[in-house]
């Protein structure tokens, strides 16, 4: 039987340092708030002719815009970020634009005051946070007849919180390198992937749960280990064919639900990592009290097959 569990103190240096890059990242960078959560106005505008992005640039700086965000849509299609705009600032601003390239057509306009902006980030910090509480006491009630049962959803809950950082970390760079910035969509990734996570994790633990109803060993870690590599497969092809679709929704779609398709794939990806080799092998450290050596390398040997 192959040993998963006998490495897990290597899993969770892995983790270890995951997390380490994406606080260090998280600290270099941050997390650039789209509109829907620091307030400003984003207008679309597609031109006649054809026009270089660094041109726009210099333009809207030339109008007193010099902190404007802009990306191109194609097809000469813009996406202008401004602070907020009254309706004749972004009068004055289209025909300021017009003088330059020629026709403008608005595709879209849109503004986020600063209070609604602040309500929005912090409905949604409240959102995750219920989401999460919500599934640490699901995950503990659904383990309720096993022995601690709120050490099943404390672990799931690290797992989801290993999965959550990655995410935050990986957009990070991606502000930091690429201006991207994180939107409602970018929220509704994270609660998505918490969800995904969760039911990956809650079928090893249901393995668990039933192999030791089963009595198939005395030994813990020989338990866990024996779930894992029933449940491998089932959690490896359900998270393949999930990422198919992931990536179709991200290469097809387009622009506006690139950060949920981002964060999906991000989230997919550490989401099976952490509930194969972060969840269930915390729960062998709890019953063997090894918190103090998850980040020393252990000197166990290996487990043994079990040759019935």
């Amino acid at each position: 039987m192959t040993d998963i569990v006998g490495k897990r103190f290597w899993f969770f240096v892995a983790a270890g340092a995951l997390i380490l890059f994406c606080i260090i990242s998280l600290g270099r960078f941050g997390l650039k708030p789209g509109i829907e959560l620091s307030s400003g106005s984003l207008l679309t505008v597609n031109f006649e002719q054809t026009v270089n992005e660094a041109d726009l640039k210099q333009e809207l700086a030339n109008l007193g815009y010099s902190g404007a965000i802009v990306q191109a849509t194609g097809e000469g299609g813009f996406l202008i970020r401004t602070s907020e705009l009254t309706s004749q600032a972004k009068t004055e601003l289209e025909s300021g634009l017009a003088s330059r390239f020629g026709l403008v057509t608005e595709a879209e306009f849109y503004s986020v005051s600063p209070m609604v902006a602040s309500e929005t980030a912090r409905n949604a910090g409240i959102a995750i946070g219920i989401a999460s509480i919500g599934i640490l006491l699901y995950v503990t009630w659904a383990f309720r007849k096993m022995p601690h049962p709120f050490r099943y959803g404390t672990c799931a809950i690290i797992a989801l919180g290993h999965d959550a950082l990655v995410a935050l970390g990986t957009f990070s760079i991606l502000g930091g390198v690429l201006g991207w910035e994180i939107n409602l969509m970018f929220i509704t990734g994270i609660l998505a992937v918490l969800g995904y996570s969760i039911n990956n994790t809650v079928v090893v633990f249901d393995r668990i749960r039933e192999n030791l109803i089963l009595g198939i060993s005395g030994d813990f870690e020989t338990v866990v280990n024996r779930s894992l590599v029933e449940t491998l497969s089932r959690s490896l092809n359900t998270s393949l064919t999930t990422l198919l679709v992931v990536l179709a929704l991200l290469f097809f779609i387009g622009t506006t639900i690139q950060n949920f398709a981002v964060v999906l794939l991000i989230g997919i990806i550490a989401g099976t990592f952490s509930s194969i080799c972060i969840a269930p092998n915390l729960l062998i450290v709890w019953e063997r009290g090894e918190w103090g050596r998850i980040f020393k390398r252990t000197s166990k040997p290996a487990i043994k097959a079990n040759t019935q």
